[in-house]
């Protein structure tokens, strides 16, 4: 049996008490955690809320960054950013929420695991942030934000450096060449790609990276490059 495409009522309110907000147009809060594949006959999907959800986070945590580390550069700066607003952090605020709960999809999305399913719950908190933008403002998507993000935002491990200039850095001092980065595929629908990067290293084998923009996979196969190699700690499993 299909879930229903609007919550109930009880499960309204116990997701608004962990959001921190009351909805006053019930819909926006439906739509937030309906998945394309659900192909609902009324009422829409998240996409186009986590395009502007994304915004919204990148503005509130730049803001929190820039006021919290007065004294940090703009390349930690960028780099806790990029930490902050990445597909994992989302997923882990996803997961503290038990979004899983709620999120409507199709037959074909449940059937996903992996990164592919941390993708999902990561896009559906940023379309949640932008229900609550649309629905309470900019302050009560700062409140939200700050609620589930600030924390993470000040531990010790934030301002990790990324993992193209941490690669390129090593490859310079142990081999004096720089890596290179190649799109070997292209795939999915405009509104959702996937990019395969391999990044070579001469000397090494070379890594490859799959994620939703040339760059990010680009971060990916540099990071598998990094732990391969001792250079990082191998990240923990994946969900």
């Amino acid at each position: 049996m299909s879930k229903p495409q609007t919550l109930s009522a009880a499960d309204r309110a116990k997701l608004e008490a962990l959001i921190g907000h009351d909805f006053a147009e019930k819909e926006r809060l439906d739509s937030a955690l309906t998945h394309a594949s659900a192909r609902t006959e009324k009422g829409g999907n998240y996409e186009r809320l986590e395009f502007l959800g994304d915004r919204v986070l990148g503005l509130c945590i730049a803001e929190l960054l820039f006021r919290t580390f007065g004294t940090a550069g703009e390349g930690e700066l960028s780099v806790r950013l990029n930490q902050l607003v990445s597909a994992e952090t989302c997923a882990a605020v996803a997961d503290e929420l038990n979004l899983h709960l709620y999120i409507r999809t199709g037959a074909d999305v449940k059937k996903l695991t992996g990164k592919r399913m941390m993708n999902v719950r990561a896009d559906v908190v940023e379309s949640l942030i932008a229900a609550i933008y649309l629905d309470g403002g900019l302050e009560v998507a700062r409140r939200f934000i700050l609620r589930y993000w600030q924390g993470r935002a000040v531990r010790a491990d934030g301002a990790k450096r990324d993992a193209k200039t941490e690669l390129q850095e090593w490859s310079h001092a142990k081999f004096g060449v720089t890596p290179i980065y190649r799109v070997d595929e292209r795939s999915g629908p405009d509104h959702d790609p996937r990019f395969k990067v391999t990044v070579e290293v001469a000397g090494i084998k070379p890594e490859t990276g799959v994620e939703r923009s040339k760059r990010a996979a680009e971060q990916v196969a540099a990071t598998k490059m990094l732990e391969r190699e001792g250079i990082w700690q191998q990240s923990p499993a994946g969900n």
